[in-house]
Order: C-alpha cells, then sequence, then structure tokens
C-alpha cells in the first residue's frame, strides 16, 4: 500500500493553487534570501520563524507594488467614477495566503519554502489577523473589498486603523475572559503608512453666523494620518486600496496654554488625542452611546471626506494642486457607500463642506449630497440602532448639529406638504426624538441623506419597507431596494478548501473561481459515483485535519467519523445558541435513558464572543462549558455525543472549522438576522444547513430546494401572530415533558453542582422574558435535528445533498452583490478587463 500524501505533496497537484514555474521559483527563493537577509543583518544571525514569515511576506509583497502602482496610475488616467465603501469595521483576517491565491503564487511559494527546507503552512499560522471588525458587517466589509477588486472596480475602502482590534478571547474555568488584541506587536508588512496625506479633523469649538458666512471656530485638531493596505483582485492585476486612519496629536498639541511645570504634562496628554484610534468598540448588533465612539466615527468620515474632495478635485497623476473647480459632476465622479449608519455623519460632513467651505447654496449641495450617498441598514434590531443625544452632539460637533436641524426641518415640510395634519407621522419620521432625552435618529438622517437605501436579504428589505422604516418607504419608495449579502470565494473555498476547489476544477474547469454561477454545471455530476466518492473524501480529510488541530491546540479529542454540527457566530440571544444547548442536553439525556440505543454520534461545536458587557451571552458561554464538562466526562455516553466550545473564534479559524463541517446551525427567530454570510461559507464547504426561514437562509433554500435543507420552525408571520397573542414559555414547559427535564436539570444546578443557582438567569429569561421565543421552536427544532441524525446515516444520499447545495451556492459570491450594488446604486459597469502586469508594455 503506497504512504498517504504529505500536506506538500498533496498541495502541489492541486492546480487552482497557480503555477510553479521553474524561473518563478529560483526568483522567489532568491528574493526571499534576500528579504531574509535585509532582516537579520540588522541584529541577528540566527532566524526565527517569525523572521522566515516576514521574508515570505515581503517577497509576496513585492509582486503586489508594481501592479499597485500601476492600478492607481490607470485610474488617474482613466479618471473613473470612484466607489468609496465607509465602514468603521474591516474583518480582514490575514493576508498572506489571500494575496498568494490572488495573483496565482500558491504553488510557486510553496515550491519554493520547501526547497528552502520550510513548511508553508507552518509560516502561515504565525500571521496575525487583522480582527478590525466584530463579525458579520465587518467580514461583508472585507469581501465587498475582494470583490470590488476582482470587477475592477476603482473602490476604496476607508476606515480607522485599530491599534487593537476585537479582543482575544480566553476561557478560564468556562467563563469567557478578554485579553487585548496587540495585532501591530511585530509591526505589520502589508501596510504603508502615508504621512504626506495627513488631515487635520477638528472637534468642540463653536460656530460663528457672520456677513461672510458661517464659521466652525476654536476647534481641537487631531490629525488623521493614513494607513495603506493593498488590495488584490483575482488574477486581474488590479490593486485596490484601504485607507485607514490613525490619530495624531498636532506637535502643538496642549503646549498653546504652555505654563511653567506643564510641559511633561502637555506631551503625556498627547495620548488622550491618539485615543480616538486606539481600540475597537466589542459590540455586535448593540449601540453604546460612548463619546469616544462618536468622536471615531467622525474622525473617520471627516478624514474620508477631505481625502474625497481632493481626489475628484485633482485629475492628473500624481498632482496635488486641485483642477476640478466646480461641484456640479461630482455624483458623477464619485459614490460613498455607507456601511450601516455608523459612518451617517458623512452626510452633514459633506453638506458642511459644500456649503461652509465651498460656499454652495443649500439646494445644490444637498442635490449633490443625496445623489452621493447611499445607505445600507444591516439590522432591525433596536437595541442596535444608533441614537445619538443632541447635548452630546452640541459639544462635540456644534456645526453638524445645526446642520441635522435644518435638514429635519426643510425634511419636515416636504412631509408635512405631502400629508397635510398628520402631526403622529411628523413625530415618527422626524430625525429629532423628542421623548426622554433628545436624540438624533441616525438611520433617519441616512435614509433622508441619500438616494438608495438597501436591505442586506430579501426578507429582511421586504421588512424594513413594511415595519422598521415604513413611513419613508410610503413617501420615497424608489429608493429602496435589496443587495443580498455574499462571500468571496476566493477566501472561502479556494483559500480555505483547496481539496474541494480542486476536485470541482476537475469537474467544470477553474473558471467558477470568478464566476461562482459555473457551479451549477455541478447539477449533472448529482449521482455520479466518481464525483459523490470525492466530496465524501474531501470532507472527511477536513475533519481529520480539524480534529488533530483541536488535539493539538486545545487537548481535546474528538471522534472524527461523528456529525460535526457547528454553530459558530457572535453569541447573542436572538441567534439563540440556547436552542442548541437544549437539543444537546435532550440528546444527552436520551442517550442516558436508553444507553443500549443506536445513536448517530455527534460532536456540537459552538464557537464565538460576547460583548463584555453582555451578561447573558457570557452565561451562555459558560453554560456550553458547563454542558460540555458533564457530557464529554460520563462514560456511559463514550464518544457518542461530545460537546465543545471553540475558544477565540475568528477568521483564521473559520478558515479551519468551516470546510470541515457536517450540519451549520442558522437557528435564529424568523425576523431577527438581517442576513448572516456563515451560512453561506457552509453552504459553499459541503455542510447541510439546518436552520430557520430567517436572512439569506430563505434564499439559499430557493436556490437549492427546501427538501435540501432542514428547515424548521416558526416563520415571520407566526412570530408576529405570537406578538400579537403573547408568548408563554411556561405553557411549552407544562406540555412538552423533555423540555420540562431539561429546565429543571438547569434550575437545580445538574450541570454546575459546585453551584446550583449558577444558571437562575438564564432559566428566568427563557420563562420570563425571552424576547426570542426558544420554546416556541423547541419541539420543531428536535424533530428536525431526527431527520438529520437519520440521513446522516445514508454517507450517499446525505452527499447528493452536500453536492446539489454546492452547485446552487453560486447567488451567494459577493460579485454577484457587488455587481448589483455597481449597477443598481452605484451607476458603474464590472469589467473583467485586465489590467496590463508592471512588467508588459503600457496600452
Amino acid at each position: 500500500m503506497s504512504l498517504p500524501l504529505s500536506d506538500y505533496e498533496k498541495r502541489k497537484q492541486i492546480s487552482v493553487r497557480g503555477l510553479a514555474g521553474v524561473e518563478n521559483v529560483s526568483d522567489l527563493k532568491k528574493n526571499f534570501n534576500r528579504h531574509l537577509h535585509f532582516t537579520l543583518v540588522k541584529d541577528r544571525n540566527v532566524a526565527t520563524p517569525r523572521d522566515y514569515y516576514f521574508a515570505l511576506a515581503h517577497t509576496v509583497r513585492d509582486h503586489l507594488v508594481g501592479r499597485w502602482i500601476r492600478t492607481q496610475q490607470y485610474y488617474y488616467e482613466k479618471d473613473p467614477k470612484r466607489i468609496y465603501y465607509l465602514s468603521l469595521e474591516f474583518y480582514m483576517g490575514r493576508t498572506l495566503q489571500n494575496t498568494m491565491v490572488n495573483l496565482g503564487l500558491q504553488n510557486a511559494c510553496d515550491e519554493a519554502t520547501y526547497q528552502l527546507g520550510l513548511d508553508m503552512e507552518e509560516l502561515q499560522e504565525i500571521e496575525e489577523d487583522a480582527g478590525l471588525g466584530n463579525g458579520g458587517l465587518g467580514r461583508l466589509a472585507a469581501c465587498f473589498l475582494d470583490s470590488m477588486a476582482t470587477l475592477g472596480l476603482a473602490a476604496y475602502g476607508y476606515g480607522i486603523r485599530y491599534e487593537f482590534g476585537i479582543f482575544n478571547q480566553k476561557i478560564s474555568g468556562g467563563w469567557q475572559v478578554e485579553e487585548a488584541d496587540d495585532w501591530l506587536r511585530y509591526g505589520n508588512p502589508w501596510e504603508k503608512a502615508r504621512p504626506e496625506y495627513m488631515i487635520p479633523v477638528h472637534f468642540y469649538g463653536h460656530v460663528d453666523h457672520g456677513p461672510d458666512g458661517t464659521k466652525w471656530v476654536d476647534t481641537q485638531v487631531i490629525l488623521a494620518l493614513p494607513y495603506d493596505t493593498p488590495v488584490p483582485g483575482y488574477r486581474n492585476n488590479t490593486v485596490n486600496t484601504m485607507r485607514l486612519w490613525s490619530a495624531r496629536a498636532p506637535n502643538e498639541f496642549n503646549l498653546k496654554d504652555f505654563n511653567v511645570g506643564g510641559y511633561i504634562q502637555a506631551v503625556l496628554d498627547r495620548n488622550l488625542a491618539e485615543n480616538i484610534s486606539r481600540v475597537l468598540y466589542p459590540n455586535d448588533n448593540f449601540f453604546e452611546g460612548k463619546e469616544l465612539r462618536l468622536k471615531q466615527e467622525y474622525f473617520t468620515v471627516a478624514a474620508t471626506l477631505q481625502d474625497i474632495i481632493r481626489r475628484f478635485k485633482s485629475s492628473k497623476f500624481g498632482s496635488r494642486d486641485p483642477v476640478r473647480t466646480s461641484f456640479d459632476a461630482f455624483p458623477d465622479k464619485v459614490a460613498i457607500q455607507l456601511n450601516d449608519t455608523h459612518p451617517s455623519l458623512a452626510i452633514p460632513e459633506l453638506m458642511r463642506v459644500l456649503v461652509d467651505i465651498e460656499k454652495l447654496d443649500w439646494d445644490k449641495a444637498w442635490d449633490i449630497t443625496v445623489r452621493t450617498c447611499a445607505y445600507t441598514n444591516h439590522t432591525v434590531l433596536p437595541e442596535a440602532l444608533e441614537r445619538w443625544p443632541v447635548n452630546l452632539l452640541e459639544t462635540l460637533l456644534p456645526r453638524h448639529l445645526e446642520i441635522i436641524y435644518e435638514i429635519n426641518q426643510r425634511f419636515l415640510d416636504k412631509v408635512n406638504a405631502m400629508f397635510p395634519g398628520d402631526f403622529d407621522r411628523l413625530r415618527r419620521m422626524s430625525l429629532v426624538e423628542e421623548s426622554g432625552i433628545k436624540r438624533i435618529n441616525m438611520a433617519h438622517l441616512c435614509i433622508v441623506g441619500s438616494h438608495a437605501i438597501n436591505g442586506v436579504a430579501r426578507i429582511h428589505s421586504d421588512i424594513i419597507k413594511k415595519s422598521v422604516f415604513k413611513d419613508f418607504y410610503e413617501l420615497e419608495p424608489h429608493k429602496f431596494q435589496n443587495k443580498t449579502n455574499g462571500i468571496t470565494p476566493r477566501r472561502w473555498l479556494v483559500l480555505c478548501n483547496p481539496g474541494l476547489a480542486e476536485v470541482i476544477a476537475e469537474r467544470i474547469g477553474d473558471e467558477y473561481i470568478s464566476d461562482l454561477d459555473h457551479l451549477k454545471k455541478l447539477l449533472a455530476y448529482v449521482d455520479d459515483e466518481g464525483f459523490i466518492r470525492d466530496v465524501a473524501k474531501i470532507k472527511q480529510e477536513n475533519k481529520l485535519k480539524f480534529a488533530a488541530y483541536l488535539e493539538e491546540e486545545y487537548k481535546v479529542k474528538i471522534n472524527p467519523n461523528s456529525l460535526f454540527d457547528v454553530q459558530v457566530k457572535r453569541i447573542h440571544e436572538y441567534k439563540r445558541q440556547l436552542l442548541n444547548c437544549l437539543h444537546v442536553i435532550t440528546l444527552y439525556n436520551r442517550i442516558k435513558k436508553e444507553p443500549n440505543q443506536h445513536f448517530v454520534p455527534r460532536t456540537v461545536m459552538i464557537g464565538g464572543k460576547a460583548a463584555p458587557g453582555y451578561h447573558i451571552a457570557k452565561m451562555i458561554i459558560k453554560l456550553v462549558t458547563a454542558i460540555g464538562d458533564v457530557i464529554n466526562n460520563d462514560p456511559i455516553i463514550g464518544d457518542r455525543l461530545k460537546m465543545i466550545f471553540l475558544e477565540n473564534y475568528r477568521v483564521s479559524l473559520a478558515e479551519k472549522v468551516i470546510p470541515a463541517a457536517d450540519l451549520s446551525e442558522q437557528i435564529s427567530t424568523a425576523g431577527t438576522e438581517a442576513s448572516g454570510t456563515g451560512n453561506m461559507k457552509f453552504m459553499l464547504n459541503g455542510a447541510l444547513t439546518i436552520g430557520t426561514m430567517d436572512g439569506a437562509n430563505v434564499e439559499m433554500a430557493e436556490e437549492a430546494g427546501e427538501e435540501n435543507l432542514f428547515i424548521f420552525g416558526m416563520r415571520v408571520e407566526d412570530v408576529e401572530e405570537m406578538d400579537r397573542k403573547g408568548y408563554c414559555a411556561k405553557d411549552y414547559y407544562d406540555r412538552i415533558p423533555e423540555l420540562r427535564q431539561v429546565i429543571d436539570q438547569l434550575s437545580s444546578g445538574f450541570f454546575s453542582p459546585k453551584q446550583p443557582q449558577l444558571f437562575k438567569d438564564i432559566v428566568n429569561m427563557l420563562m420570563n422574558n425571552d424576547r426570542f421565543k426558544v420554546f416556541a421552536d423547541y419541539e420543531a427544532y428536535i424533530k428536525c435535528q431526527e431527520n438529520v441524525s437519520a440521513l446522516y446515516k445514508n454517507t450517499k444520499e446525505w452527499t447528493k445533498k452536500v453536492i446539489k447545495n454546492i452547485a446552487t451556492s453560486g447567488k451567494f459570491s459577493s460579485d454577484r452583490t457587488i455587481t448589483q450594488y455597481a449597477r443598481e446604486i452605484w451607476g458603474v459597469e464590472p469589467t473583467h478587463h485586465k489590467i496590463p502586469a508592471p512588467d508588459d508594455p503600457r496600452e
């Protein structure tokens, strides 16, 4: 029998990783050694693994630079409409492998490092994730950047270069402990500081209305220093830019009011200014109205708009002298997409620049602003909507508050003209909320100040129109659109699951990588014995690899032949990790009751971070670990059931666990998950979905056929009906014996014998104030999970459903999503034209 191939030998055979030409490989080795030499010559002569990683990163980066410069040059010459994607989060993950994939360098680098006696996968593990995001919203921005570059759009991502990203999660005694994410500690080879484009941003001060216009004076100035990161498209020589701002105190900071002995303190106080870009707020789907967060939002927007306007005014390459003087063409040359309301101050800030500085009249400025801006809504949860106290805005941004009041006045006049005397409608639609503390509703500001508003899945866009923003839809229905989210198939298939990418390419070629609709061709192979075998084999290899990783990193042993049942996402009540827990306990009780029955073995994995201040979410993590402690150590259970909490879930861990999953848990209460994108990653990587009719699950079921997903539970209509009638958890508790047993175990301390009261808050919430109606879907969920186990016993039928899912996942490429934004919101056309490579002659 032949020895199993090593990982390296396996990788060599994968064509989608690019060609490893001899010259290519020898050039890479030469450059690698040159970089290594310059790393070491400085102070050491023994190379560490990190030195090797940096040498490789710099070698790969060299291949980007020429294309990056040429792309930007090309944009200056062609002067296309530019797309600005404004987001306070970009959840990028690691960059090295993604760059190699998109440049077609993977096999060449693999061969070069192998010849140098190094292991590519080991080097890749050294890179820190760029964790500048919380979850879906930030990761979506990262996928969008990849797709915009791949589609040849002149696009820029703008945000903040947080010194500390999303915290690292440690589990200690079953509890989440947060650790600062010092991701820049060893330096970041992928960024380039651009001090020549530093920009001043103003805060505080007051407003003077004089004969020569309005002036915002006596402000505190903070400098925004840009750092650029290249964003390569997939093998099209396009390299776009993500520009992240870092806060710097000006040199005269606090020294103007210099008093004897105050110099040291003045210099130390520079930190206060620079705190703006220090740390990412770790809340997902929750608004925390802190002054520092408002500063971050305005800082991003003010620096970005100045940069946009500078670029609009100069049209010759490399020139910083203004050429354009009229703003008439601004909306034809600039599109600004607001990723949620976090950058909503772009609307009053653009108005301030146009009216106060560029001296346009209000109506002209407003027309330009609305035609330029568009807004993406990401959630309907009321606690997530940004509503800033007026007194905070008054202090920090006095001129912007005046402008918001003016926008509101003119808007309400328009509403009143259309619905005369409907004062309740005026109150509902006002940007200013008068009940309690006076607040500005930022979503209302975005809707009024944008020409397009979109939700992120069809069901979510419908909910926006018929409930949350109903009044606005009635006023301006033409503004409302849907843009169902997507994921980049480069990172989420080719990079993370090369085995699957290859067996697909063997059947249908590799064009699907930049046009995922080609996967439809796999429908011809649903009954192909060879393909069924290959897909099942790749899944098994991925499971073995992940099991080995868990054993290596966390010393936990799992049964690789069990069904891998995975729920990875932020911990939140609406995502209903608790429903998953109830199922696991129910399974446990069934095995204990009939230990000699045959049960389909399962390993249930739950992973995700809880916001540090979210008590119930942290209790949910403790519950998962407590259940695991009981089940995993019960000899009667054996390896028929295991529960694992996956510590520190992040992009780089997602890339490992998703290809290994059999079952994807997407079980939010219908009407609460705007879209979800993890659901799409699992579908593309050969897991089946158990889920509610929520978010993009609805469209996944439509594409694959509902019979190829495990759909259960209430629909949106059922939830609304229940809200009218009233949800009574106790009715379910009284009626369903298995549910009652589970809840009694939680109450009595069965899973926390040393602290019987430990889970009282969870039980109390479930029984008395569960907004997300866990018990209402319990029975349907348990029944549906029985269907999952039954099908899993039949590997062939299971794998056929897997193939149907993969074959119909094409719609969920972010390339499709971005193509729709481009045509229907930004008014630009994607292109598959390849920019000439740096060494090619210019056209």
